[in-house]
């Protein structure tokens, strides 16, 4: 059995006291958003905000759900990850 080893390093407090990165999904993305996936994919597709959530957005075509779709703010870029998960019963 192999052992693991953890090294934890404390946490600093935040110097700069502006706002994090704002990480929600805006409805006006949303709309830019379904406009691109319906040029690029297909025009039946439907980007649709999250019930619950605000820091990503759901895919749909018709009914049936295809993905999740993140916003990734790292390093002052903005961009977004479509997540789809395929099981194997849709093959």
């Amino acid at each position: 059995m192999r052992g693991f080893t953890f090294a934890f390093v404390p946490c600093q407090k935040r110097r700069n006291l502006e706002p994090l990165t704002e990480r929600s999904v805006k409805p006006d993305e949303i709309k830019k958003l379904d406009a691109y996936f319906k040029r690029v994919l297909n025009p039946q597709i439907v980007v649709k905000a999250r019930p619950r959530k605000n820091d990503s957005a759901e895919v749909y075509i018709g009914d049936e759900f295809l993905g999740v779709i993140y916003v990734d703010d790292e390093d002052g870029d903005r961009s977004y990850n479509f997540s789809m998960a395929i099981l194997d019963v849709d093959l």
